[in-house]
């Protein structure tokens, strides 16, 4: 099972999360492209991390909004989304580069990423978007969602993610964050239910009804409180009952 994390969202004097942790911990890192956090420096200095610790670096990609911490939901045109994908992963492809790694999936932020899991038209722009400046490039998204229907239809690599601290709704979708139980917080029961997921495929709802979910890719966010807790709790629970935590690439 893959576990990954969003991380370089640290931005100058601003800092969030312990990247040099969590790159200790996690099979891939979401790294930041400068338009909801994270700044050249610190992305450069994230990616070298994530190189010299073998974990696969994915595109973690936004609408413009550092203000909101690409939380806000934004009525963009395709023409320019498609534009600020295909820059946020030209630029990371460039930094990769530099540190001698490469990009090997993309992740979309926050308000995008819950905007596309069921909305067609700024799905289909970010699936062209990658199309575009690199169709070898994986597309993760939300467990269960059309834009991964929409992104095998179109011949992407698509990775099922879902969530360690987050809540789920009874159909499958994450609890707005705006709500109560949105977010977890206690590293035991967070490791339990990811131990209780992968054995049977079924997660508990926020009513208590059990839900299926098919993903091969576990995500604890970085800028959660106790997240590398968490994430290392989660990481010994799998190692104890002999779960190997792999990158969902091929090879890597």
């Amino acid at each position: 099972m893959d576990l990954n994390s969003d991380l370089g969202e640290s931005y100058g004097a601003w800092k969030m999360g312990d990247d040099e942790a969590m790159l200790g911990i996690v099979s891939s890192a979401n790294i930041a492209c400068g338009f909801h956090a994270g700044d050249p420096a610190g992305i450069l200095k994230t990616v070298r991390k994530a190189a010299r610790n073998n974990v696969v670096i994915g595109a973690h990609v936004s609408y413009p909004d550092r203000a909101g911490f690409g939380r806000r939901d934004m009525d963009v045109t395709s023409e320019e989304l498609i534009g600020d994908i295909v820059y946020q992963i030209g630029a990371l492809q460039g930094i990769a580069k530099a540190a001698g790694a490469s990009v090997r999936y993309v992740k979309p932020h926050g308000a995008l990423y819950n905007h596309i899991a069921n909305h067609e038209r700024q799905g289909l722009a970010v699936i062209e978007a990658i199309r575009t400046i690199d169709p070898s490039l994986a597309l993760m998204g939300l467990a269960g969602t059309k834009i991964l229907d929409l992104a095998r239809t179109a011949g992407l690599k698509v990775v099922a993610e879902m969530f360690a601290d987050r809540g789920y709704t009874p159909e499958g979708l994450l609890v707005s964050r705006r709500e109560p139980g949105a977010v977890l917080h206690d590293p035991a029961e967070v490791a339990q239910r990811m131990l209780d997921f992968v054995r049977t495929g079924m997660l508990p709802a926020i009513d208590g009804s059990l839900i299926r979910i098919e993903a091969q890719s576990i995500c604890v966010h970085g800028d959660s409180p106790g997240a590398v807790a968490m994430a290392r709790e989660i990481r010994r629970r799998f190692e104890e009952d002999s779960i190997e935590i792999r990158s969902f690439i091929a090879g890597a």
